[in-house]
C-alpha cells in the first residue's frame, strides 16, 4: 500500500467519512452527519475528498471499508459503494472493524469503542496499539457498559463513540474520564487507512458480490419477521 492511494470508506455511524491516501499519509479526509443522508451523499463525498487530494478515481489502488459492527442501513450503503467502485474498476476491497478505526482515532494507547446498539446495549471492543503492533483486549461485540468493563479487567486510556457518551455517567464511574464522541475524533476513514499496516486489522474480500459486513445483530426488521414466523428469515445474514 506504501505510495499508492486508497480510497477508504465508513458509515458504521450517523457519522460517515471518507478518506484517501496510504498507510503512511493521509491526502484528504472529511465526514458528514445524518446516517438518513448517507446515501443521497456518499458518492457526493467520496468525489469532493478526491477533489482534495487532487486525485482521480482512475488513479485508485484500493478500496477500504469499515466493516461494522454498527447501523444496519449505514453499513448497507457504505458496503454498497464500496462495492460498486470495486467492481467497476476490478479493484482489491478490504474490511476493517469500524470499532477499531474509532480506537485508532481516539491517539492513546489502549481505547475502547462504544457505538449505541439501542435496546439499552452497545457494540463495544477494547485494542491497545504498541507501535505497529495491535492488541485487541476485547473483540467487536454487544454489552452494556459493565459487561464490556468486566471483560476488559483494565481500565482504557479513553472511551470514544456515541455509545459511551449515551451512558455517560457509567464510562466516568468505570474510567475516571469523560467519553469522547465521534464529532470530537479525526475522520473514522482516516484511521482505516493507517490501520492497513497492523497485522490482524484487516480481511481481504474474495468475492465483493457475495461479502456482507459485520452487522452484530439481525436488523430490527429481521427479529420482528422472525419472531412473527417462528422461523429464520430466509437468505439472511447474522
Amino acid at each position: 500500500m506504501k505510495n499508492e492511494s486508497w480510497l477508504a470508506i465508513d458509515t458504521a455511524t450517523d457519522l460517515a467519512s471518507v478518506a484517501v491516501g496510504s498507510a503512511d499519509h493521509v491526502a484528504a479526509a472529511r465526514a458528514i452527519r445524518g446516517a438518513r443522508s448517507h446515501a443521497a451523499q456518499i458518492i457526493p463525498l467520496i468525489q469532493d475528498v478526491l477533489a482534495l487530494a487532487k486525485l482521480r478515481l482512475e488513479q485508485i489502488r484500493g478500496v477500504i471499508v469499515g466493516d461494522g459492527p454498527g447501523s444496519f442501513t449505514g453499513l448497507r450503503i457504505g458496503w454498497a459503494a464500496a462495492k460498486g467502485l470495486v467492481q467497476e474498476r476490478h479493484l482489491p476491497l478490504i474490511a476493517i472493524p469500524s470499532l477499531l478505526g474509532a480506537a485508532h482515532a481516539a491517539g492513546v494507547e489502549t481505547a475502547a469503542a462504544c457505538y449505541d446498539a439501542l435496546r439499552g446495549q452497545l457494540f463495544g471492543a477494547v485494542f491497545t496499539f504498541d507501535g505497529d503492533r495491535l492488541i485487541t483486549r476485547v473483540a467487536p461485540d454487544l454489552f452494556t457498559i459493565p459487561t464490556l468493563a468486566v471483560r476488559a479487567r483494565a481500565s482504557p486510556d479513553l472511551v470514544v463513540g456515541d455509545g459511551a457518551e449515551r451512558y455517560r455517567e457509567t464510562v466516568v464511574a468505570w474510567t475516571g474520564r469523560a467519553p469522547v464522541g465521534l464529532d470530537a475524533l479525526p475522520p473514522i476513514a482516516g484511521s482505516l487507512l493507517s490501520l492497513f499496516r497492523y497485522d490482524g486489522a484487516r480481511r481481504a474480500i474474495e468475492d465483493p458480490q457475495a461479502a456482507e459486513p459485520v452487522y452484530g445483530r439481525p436488523a430490527e426488521a429481521q427479529v420482528k419477521w422472525e419472531a412473527r414466523y417462528g422461523r429464520p428469515l430466509p437468505n439472511s445474514s447474522r
